[in-house]
């Protein structure tokens, strides 16, 4: 064997190694650890949390001061997957949550945008304040998920995120809408959203008019 064809053999094997160092080595983090894509950890980051509206609600008596909580959860069938718990109530009693449910945040298959996909918590009573538990404790199963009642699909924009349901809404059966439509952006100070129910007609029933619900962050370490 000459001597040009020894040390190309020899590079190869370098390489085949390293690779395979490479790939045990992210095989055994744990699945907070494994290298998540930056637009989903940075939509993660931007949710993760306490926002509020009262700011909003002090200058507006028509709009609700309301308290959304966001804190990261595992799925124990689900590792290297990201899941939030989210919770919303009206700020004069934080203990009744009007709204649970987990968000499953990842890359869309074209890796163009970011998917918050929404899910129903069965008997969602029993884990009101679930964020306030430690984080090793944030455990759930995918039993206690109901199916995928909505997604917003998420792009990058103007240090944060814009994103939007899909064009037909989403199926709902809340306080006389059928259909719930939303636009979110996400920056630096917490995050807007047009939420919207329609009637079968098409007709808003409830949700932002003339304005965005304005949350901004009271604490971002959930």
């Amino acid at each position: 064997m000459n001597w040009k064809k020894r040390q190309t053999m020899l590079r190869e094997h370098r390489i085949l190694t390293l690779g395979i160092l490479l790939t045990n080595c992210v095989a055994g983090l744990p699945s907070s650890a494994v290298p998540l894509d930056s637009n989903v950890r940075g939509v993660v980051s931007h949710l993760v949390g306490i926002m509020d509206t009262t700011d909003q609600a002090a200058n507006n008596p028509t709009a609700p001061s309301v308290r959304m909580t966001t804190c990261e959860v595992d799925i124990e069938e689900t590792p290297n997957t990201v899941y939030l718990y989210q919770e919303q109530a009206l700020t004069k009693n934080i203990e009744r949550p009007y709204r649970q449910r987990v968000l499953n945040i990842q890359l869309s298959e074209d890796g163009e945008m970011i998917i918050s996909e929404s899910f129903k918590i069965m008997n969602p009573e029993t884990i009101i304040g679930f964020c306030n538990q430690p984080e090793t404790k944030r455990k759930l199963s995918l039993d206690t998920l109901e199916k995928s009642v909505c997604r917003v699909f998420l792009k990058p924009k103007d240090n944060g995120y814009i994103g939007h349901t899909p064009p037909e809404g989403c199926p709902a059966n809340i306080r006389g809408a059928v259909t719930i439509t939303n636009t979110i952006l996400l920056h630096e100070e917490g995050m807007d959203t047009w939420d919207r129910g329609l009637d079968e007609n098409g007709n808003q029933v409830w949700g932002a008019e003339n304005e965005p619900y304005q949350y901004r962050w009271v604490d971002k370490d959930q």
